[in-house]
């Protein structure tokens, strides 16, 4: 049984009140990478582009990751 992790960025961004712009002047990334990541289309994430937008957003990683648990061997 596996799971998979999925990026809560764009509720994040709404509870700050930022936009895609600003988080990505912030972090020093493209507003189309971060689009991906706030759209969950990647399959991973640099630690330090986490940092950066858990310093912008004033927020913790388990603030904008969340475990989903995969329920498809769940009545094995």
């Amino acid at each position: 049984m596996s799971g998979r992790i999925i990026l809560r960025l764009d509720r994040m961004m709404v509870e700050r009140g930022r936009s895609l712009g600003w988080l990505a002047d912030q972090v020093g990334i493209t507003n189309v990478n971060l689009s991906k990541i706030k759209n969950n289309r990647v399959s991973a994430i640099r630690f330090s582009t986490l940092a950066a937008i858990c310093d912008a957003l004033e927020c913790s990683p388990g603030d904008i990751l969340e475990y989903e648990k995969d329920d498809a061997g769940a009545d094995q």
